[in-house]
């Protein structure tokens, strides 16, 4: 990595904290000086009290973010962060975090990308009632994760945010308790990296996803991030060989070229009954 990245400034645009858990991990990696980008309102891009919606996908959000840096800074190399938040991919049942981090590196013409998933605290309830609040607030993991309180419902754009210890708590729900004519109070996460610890150990995760990827060079051309783009399906079935979804094997690619390698899965010879669509229709 030294001879793409040690000592290389990188543009990370953010007015929320995400340095401490992103530049630790990719300067150690990479070599490189990951450095604070301000002077401009990443709310623009979407915000998560849904005042702006976020225009395009997740991607496209964090590409703008990581461009408005590099414009802003001045350097070829930049870098955002992106998260979302939603129903588990599993059951639909449980709240879940997506965090995606973008590298660009305008020198070589390349974008590596970055991720981690998992279980997170995005809770929500109506109520009138302080002692309703003060439970649901528990339970969403405050104060050390904030809260964002609204009169009426989600949709008021009188909102309250970065709440942060009981007594400012109990005097939010009294004042949009107040303005609500319905008597209720929306209560919520703040899903912002800087008020929920939970998010920033999944930014972190995700910085370690992308240092892996851009360590990964491509055997072919040299450059960095080399990594999987495609799972290939048809693992045979252990009880009648038929071929089912699970992945037999994984492709690899370069961001840059146009190689590919097919990688076979170890240990992985055949899969469950269950898995199959004959077996088990």
């Amino acid at each position: 990595m030294e001879r793409f990245y040690a000592g290389r400034r990188v543009a990370l645009l953010t007015q929320h904290g995400k340095e401490l858990v992103i530049a630790p991990a990719l300067n150690a990696a990479l070599g490189c000086v990951v450095e604070r980008v301000g002077g401009l309102d990443t709310d623009q891009f979407g915000s998560f009290t849904r005042e702006i919606p976020r225009a395009g996908s997740q991607l496209d959000a964090a590409r703008g973010k990581a461009r408005a840096g590099m414009r802003l800074s001045g350097l070829p190399l930049g870098l955002a962060s992106e998260g979302s938040f939603g129903p588990d991919p599993f059951t639909g049942m449980l709240p879940w975090n997506l965090e995606l981090l973008l590298f660009i590196d305008e020198l070589r013409g390349i974008e590596i990308a970055g991720s981690a998933q998992r279980p997170a605290r995005s809770a929500s309830l109506s109520t009138g009632s302080w002692t309703e609040a003060r439970k649901f607030a528990s339970g969403a993991g405050f104060p050390g994760h904030r809260l964002v309180l609204r009169p009426r419902d989600e949709h008021d754009t009188r909102v309250r945010k970065g709440l942060g210890d009981w007594a400012g708590l109990k005097d939010a729900f009294d004042g949009a308790l107040a303005e609500a004519d319905n008597g209720l109070v929306f209560l919520e996460n703040d899903l912002r990296a800087h008020m929920h610890p939970s998010r920033r150990v999944t930014i972190r995760l995700a910085a370690r996803d992308l240092a892996r990827r851009i360590r990964s060079l491509c055997p072919a051309c040299g450059l960095p991030g080399f990594w999987l783009v495609e799972r290939l399906p048809g693992l045979p079935c252990a009880a009648c060989g038929a071929p089912t979804r699970e992945p037999r094997a994984e492709v690899y690619g370069c961001v840059k070229c146009p190689q590919r390698e097919t990688r076979r899965l170890a240990g992985r010879r055949a899969a469950g009954p269950a898995r199959c669509d004959y077996c088990n229709p």
